[in-house]
């Protein structure tokens, strides 16, 4: 039986790394990309346009789901954003904009998913958090993006207590600055080499799926800066 691994913003920098990584490894890819983009994943088994900050959409694809694989061993949750803005600076529609792409992408796999995996007894969840959610210092200047992370981290931490009788695992991914071409342009003279590049955490995340021994762990990527 092939293991199922859903990947959300497979399209994206750091989700075409993950999709690459478990597909190497044997995995059954379900890819999630946004709707009427023309986001193609090309290593992907199987792919489904969803919009993962929209609740009902979500419900919709895991009844479809349900219907077209038996199992889920690991549900990867990339999709995210990124705002700078002070608490001056910040509105009310940013913290939402943040909140919205930031925790709901995964706050509502999560829900839909989790019975799915305490009736089967098992499944990796996998979280992208972000260091200024961890270091107050590191917020200042990104308000809305570091309260919607830290939102993650709460949510692992009572997933993780929900089913701590159970194999399913929860991990939550802290990279610092991604190597990607977006933030190369936005940040020329910085030295490239230091940053951590979609490969580092693809690889982690792939170790931590098949690390059992390893019970809702926290891996900060943070490379040299």
């Amino acid at each position: 039986m092939s293991r199922n691994i859903i990947i959300t913003g497979a399209a994206g920098n750091l989700g075409t790394a993950v999709v690459d990584k478990f597909k190497r490894e044997g995995y059954h890819i379900i890819a999630l990309v946004q709707p009427n983009k023309g986001e193609e994943v090309e290593e992907a088994d199987d792919i489904y346009e969803v919009d993962v900050t929209d609740e009902i959409a979500v419900a919709e694809f895991i009844k479809e789901y349900q219907l077209q694989y038996l199992e889920v061993d690991a549900l990867a949750m990339i999709v995210g954003g990124f705002a700078m803005g002070s608490i001056a600076e910040t509105s009310q529609k940013e913290l939402d904009q943040m909140f919205k792409l930031n925790f709901f992408s995964a706050f509502h796999l999560v829900k839909g998913f989790l019975p799915i995996m305490k009736s089967q007894n098992k499944g990796t969840l996998l979280f992208v958090g972000a260091r200024p959610a961890l270091q107050v210092v590191d917020a200042a200047g990104k308000l809305a993006y570091a309260m919607s992370k830290k939102l993650i981290f709460d949510l692992v931490e009572i997933v993780g207590e929900e089913t701590k009788e159970t194999s399913i695992r929860s991990h939550i991914f802290v990279p610092s600055i991604i190597d990607t071409p977006q933030n190369r342009k936005a940040m020329p003279d910085a030295d490239f080499n230091k940053w951590v590049t979609p490969t580092d955490v693809a690889e982690s995340m792939h170790f931590a799926v098949n690390t059992p021994a390893l019970q809702d762990t926290v891996f900060k990527l943070y490379g040299e800066v």
